[in-house]
C-alpha cells in the first residue's frame, strides 16, 4: 500500500496533478507527533525532492538526502529509527539520472571530504562490466547503468548492515524498494528484482 500511495503521487507529479494540501494546516496538525508512512534516501540533487515528485505532504514521509544515495552508519541508524520507532512501513533507495556524484565516481574524482563518500559508490563503477570503453562520465550510458547498480548494492547492503531492518522485512513490518528518477520526465522507476515485501 506504501509503493502503491508513492506511484500514485508520482503519476499526479508527471502529470501536473498535485493534490491541494494546506501546508500550514499539516504543520499544525503534525506539531505533537508525526507518523510518516515511509522513508526515503535520495540523492542531495536539487530536481529530486521526494515531497515534490511523490506529491508528499509535511508528516507523510522521512526524507533522507545524500549525494549518490550511499548508506552509512547514521543513515542506518536514521533508517532503523524512522521504521522501528517511528513506525515507518516501507524504504525507498532512490537515484537518480545524470547524477553528479555517480559522474564524479566513474571519473575517480579526489577532492577533500568528497573523496571518501564517492569510494562508497566506486564498487558499482568496479561492478558495471558490459561498457568496455569510454568509462568515464562522458560516457551517459556507462553513467547510468553505475547508477542503477548502485541503487541496488544500496538496498543490499542495507539488508546486510542493519539486522533490525532485515528482521522487519523478514518479518512483514516493513517492505523496500530501490528505484530511479528521471530528473527529465519526472518519473520514478522502482526495481521489481530490489522490491521485499512479505505479507505475515
Amino acid at each position: 500500500m506504501a509503493l502503491a500511495l508513492l506511484q500514485e503521487g508520482n503519476k499526479r507529479f508527471v502529470n501536473n496533478l498535485k493534490v491541494n494540501r494546506n501546508l500550514l494546516q499539516q504543520a499544525n496538525e503534525t506539531s505533537d507527533g508525526q507518523h510518516p508512512f515511509a522513508v526515503i534516501l535520495s540523492c542531495i540533487d536539487s530536481r529530486t525532492s521526494v515531497e515534490l515528485i511523490f506529491d508528499q505532504g509535511l508528516g507523510d514521509v522521512f526524507s533522507i538526502r545524500i549525494a549518490g544515495s550511499i548508506i552509512n552508519e547514521d543513515i542506518l541508524g536514521s533508517m532503523e529509527f524512522a521504521c522501528k520507532v517511528a513506525g515507518a512501513k516501507f524504504i525507498v533507495v532512490l537515484g537518480h539520472t545524470k547524477c553528479g556524484a555517480v559522474k564524479g565516481a566513474c571519473d575517480h574524482v579526489e577532492m577533500g571530504n568528497l573523496t571518501a563518500l564517492l569510494a562508497k559508490l566506486q564498487p558499482a563503477v568496479y561492478d558495471e562490466k558490459t561498457e568496455t570503453e569510454n568509462r568515464h562520465s562522458g560516457n551517459g550510458e556507462f553513467v547510468e547503468k553505475v547508477s542503477v547498480i548502485n541503487v541496488k548494492r544500496t538496498v543490499h547492503a542495507v539488508l546486510e548492515r542493519s539486522p533490525i531492518l532485515k528482521e522487519m522485512i523478514a518479518d512483514g513490518t516493513i517492505g523496500i524498494v530501490g528505484g530511479t528518477h528521471d530528473i527529465a520526465s519526472g518519473a520514478v522507476t522502482f526495481y521489481d528484482d530490489t522490491l521485499l515485501v512479505n505479507n505475515p
